[in-house]
């Protein structure tokens, strides 16, 4: 089983629309690139107890890079020669079927400031009698205007087992410390088989806390939040929802926090691969999901036939400030020598700082050589030297993505003097536009961004 903190939801495979023929052509064949996104690959279940099979649904969409422009209407094409021998297809009204394995779907024109817009939603079901060991691609072309698709494709194969999965609960934005909220989601089974147990992972960021710490549950504290293991006794057969909802409470530390869950049919190993070599401590509040299991169910599991929807991840940000403050140093040598400046960044909160999503630096610092003084090599991980010819001796370091409230990070940076010039100084300051993490949005105090090194 795959580490669930690295299981993604069902993700996408892209194939560029580029301009076709020569000459001047439309704004949009000319400068857009365009993309088809559909399902990388999914896993049909084969026949349930009853014969039947259930359906698959593939979302397939059309995305741009640039928004400026209209893009006329389009057609998607859809072909499922590869998969026709075990499985069929059924069409939206948006599609019309040019032969049993062939259909061409019109696809909506993307007026000025639109970014992508549906192209055909699908359904594939398997044959009865399918080979479980059957796979192929389902693949895709499309044209708009003058633009060309390249191809895209989904594989397809056929699985005997459960498939459970969890819906994507809402982001939450401008929670108040101090205050609870839940997280609400829908663990469902669209397989062919009943998962008799649940193995149930849950992960809650540093400035969140779970209400309850389950008797049926084991929780492991980390730099970053708690992880817990659950295991659930309820029977989970094919087509059954059952609501899972999750009570946080909000820290008086939360600012962008972020909250993890994933379910998997039970096993043994199952739980000791997820255990790992961590200490976990089992709860001692009321169990989550009472119902017994007899012994004879836990011996055995069927894995999980398509576990692309069993994680999801949902942010949680909370309306809170962080105080970022740089502090410099001051340093002495003789020409020749190469001394170490320190710059540090304090996060004096109240809110701790993570970028759990974009994994982006919580500070970058920006400074320059202090005059007749060199930069050595630093840290190639956390430093670099600018790329703009105009300024070939500035420098950036970052931060690592979290810094906790009231802790500290040092950048050591080693300058080698190359003569004595007394008093020399430069000002190092924090990126505070970043676009990926804005220091400007939470920091409620940028006057205190910025500090000196000093030589000599």
């Amino acid at each position: 089983m795959k580490d669930p903190r690295r299981l993604i939801g069902a993700a996408l495979v892209s194939g560029a629309l580029a301009a076709s023929g020569v000459g001047a052509g439309p704004a949009y064949a000319q400068e857009n690139r365009l993309w088809i996104s559909a399902p990388y690959e999914t896993v049909l279940p084969g026949a349930d107890t009853d014969g039947g099979a259930r359906e698959r649904s593939l979302a397939v969409e059309i995305s741009r890079d640039v928004a400026d422009d209209r893009v006329p209407a389009g057609r998607l094409t859809v072909d499922i020669s590869e998969i026709a021998s075990f499985a069929r297809a059924s069409w939206p009204a948006n599609c019309e079927p040019e032969s049993e394995v062939r259909a061409v779907c019109d696809v909506p024109e993307m007026p000025a400031g639109t970014e992508r817009v549906p192209a055909a939603t699908f359904g594939l079901r398997a044959l009865p009698g399918a080979d479980t060991g059957a796979s192929g691609y389902v693949r895709y072309s499309a044209v708009a205007g003058e633009a060309t698709a390249h191809p895209a494709e989904t594989r397809v194969g056929v699985g005997n087992g459960p498939d459970l999965g969890l819906s994507q609960a809402d982001y939450q934005h401008d929670l108040r410390p101090g205050s609870r909220t839940s997280v609400r989601a829908t663990l469902s089974n669209s397989g062919n088989r009943t998962a008799e147990r649940t193995l149930l992972w849950l992960n809650a960021s540093y400035g969140r806390r779970f209400e309850q710490r389950h008797a049926n549950c084991e929780y492991r504290d980390h730099d970053t939040g708690t992880s817990a293991l659950c295991v659930l006794d309820e029977a989970v057969a094919p087509g059954q929802e059952y609501a899972l909802n999750t009570g946080l409470g909000v820290g008086r530390k939360a600012l962008y926090e972020r909250f993890d869950h994933s379910v998997h049919p039970y096993s043994d190993e199952a739980l000791a691969q997820m255990r790992g070599d961590w200490t976990w401590a089992r709860g001692t509040g009321a169990e989550l999901d009472l119902r017994p299991v007899p012994a004879a169910r836990a011996a055995a599991a069927d894995p999980d036939i398509d576990p692309q929807d069993n994680y999801r991840a949902v942010m949680l940000n909370a309306r809170n400030t962080a105080d970022l403050k740089l502090g410099g140093s001051r340093v002495r040598g003789a020409a020749g020598d190469t001394v170490t400046a320190r710059v540090t960044v304090h996060n004096r909160g109240p809110a701790w700082v993570a970028s759990l999503g974009a994994g982006a630096a919580v500070a970058t610092v920006r400074f320059q050589a202090p005059e007749g003084t060199t930069v050595m090599v630093p840290p190639e991980e956390e430093c670099w030297t600018s790329e703009d010819p105009a300024s070939p001796t500035t420098y950036y370091c970052k931060t690592p993505i979290y810094l906790h409230d009231k802790a500290s990070y040092t950048f050591e940076i080693p300058l080698r003097i190359d003569r004595v010039v007394r008093g020399a100084r430069t000002t190092v300051a924090t990126v505070n536009d970043d676009s990926e993490l804005s220091i400007r949005e939470f920091d409620p105090n940028l006057r205190n961004n910025s500090a000196r090194l000093v030589v000599n």
